[in-house]
C-alpha cells in the first residue's frame, strides 16, 4: 500500500496579516487557524503529517495543537526556514520513506476531505499534481513603471492553491537541486518542479473558498464563511459555485 504524507507549514511570520500574532494561530472560530488545516488531514486518507513551524514553536504546538486537539497521526514537527522552500525542504526530509508528500500552506483552513482524496487519486496516476481554480478577473502584465504590456488570455489563466501533491522521488530530486542554487527565485512547489525537471504538473479543480489567509480581510472572509455554517474540518464537498460554474 502506497504511503502520503501530508507537508502542513507554518512557519510564517505573516507580515502582511499587521498583527503580532503569527496569522497561523490566529483565533478562526474559537481555535487556531493551523488546526483547521491539521484536522483535515487528520480526518482525511493521508498516512501521516510533517507539521512545519517556525524557530522556537515546536513545544507550543505540540502541547497546544497537536495534544489539545487529539492529532494522532501527527509523525514530526521540524522548525522551517527563512523562505517558503527552506520550510518545504525541511519537511520533506522529515517524510523520509513517503510514496507521496501532500505539500499545504496551513493558512489554507478549507480544505475539503473531497479536495484531498481527489488530489491523492491524481497523483497516483501522473506523479505530480496541483489544485486552483479558474482567475475570474482580468489580468495585466504590467511594466516597472505602472504601465500594462500586455493582457493574457482569461481562459488559460487558473490561481494555484495547495494542496500540492508530488511523488516523494520526484520533488525531493527537484528540491535538491533548487538548494544548489545561488539565487532562488519560486513561488511555490509546481514552479520548482517545473523548473529544476522540466516534468510536468496537472491541474486539478479546487475551490473557490479554498483561500489563504494573508491579510486582515482574508480573516473576514473567513469568518463569514464559519457564520454561513461552514465547519471547515468536517467540510467534505463543494457548492456548484466551487466548481467554478460561474
Amino acid at each position: 500500500m502506497k504511503t502520503y504524507t501530508a507537508i502542513v507549514l507554518a512557519a510564517g511570520t505573516g507580515k502582511r496579516m499587521k498583527s503580532t500574532v503569527h496569522k497561523q494561530y490566529l483565533n478562526l472560530a474559537g481555535k487556531p487557524l493551523i488546526y483547521y488545516a491539521v484536522k483535515a488531514f487528520e480526518q482525511s486518507g493521508v498516512t501521516d503529517i510533517v507539521l512545519v513551524v517556525g524557530a522556537g514553536e515546536t513545544e507550543y504546538c505540540r502541547r497546544d495543537i497537536i495534544e489539545r486537539y487529539h492529532i494522532r497521526k501527527v509523525r514530526a514537527v521540524v522548525e522551517g526556514g527563512a523562505e517558503r522552500y527552506h520550510s518545504v525542504w525541511k519537511g520533506l526530509l522529515a517524510a523520509k520513506g513517503a510514496d507521496y508528500v501532500l505539500i499545504h500552506d496551513g493558512a489554507r483552513p478549507f480544505v475539503t476531505a473531497d479536495l484531498i482524496e481527489r488530489s491523492m487519486k491524481t497523483v497516483a496516476d501522473c506523479s505530480a499534481c496541483v489544485v486552483g481554480m479558474p482567475v475570474k478577473d482580468t489580468i495585466k502584465v504590467v511594466d516597472r513603471e505602472g504601465f500594462a504590456t500586455a493582457t493574457p488570455d482569461r481562459s488559460c489563466l487558473w490561481q494555484i492553491q495547495t494542496p500540492q501533491v508530488f511523488s516523494y522521488l520526484l520533488i525531493c530530486e527537484a528540491y535538491e537541486r533548487l538548494m544548489d542554487q545561488k539565487e532562488v527565485m519560486v513561488t511555490d512547489d509546481a514552479m520548482v518542479l517545473e523548473q529544476m525537471t522540466g516534468y510536468p504538473v496537472r491541474v486539478i479543480r479546487g475551490s473557490y473558498r479554498n483561500i489563504k489567509i494573508t491579510t486582515p480581510e482574508d480573516l473576514i472572509t473567513a469568518e463569514a464563511y464559519v457564520a454561513e455554517g461552514e465547519v471547515p474540518h468536517i467540510y467534505a464537498c463543494g457548492s456548484d459555485d466551487d466548481l467554478g460554474n460561474d
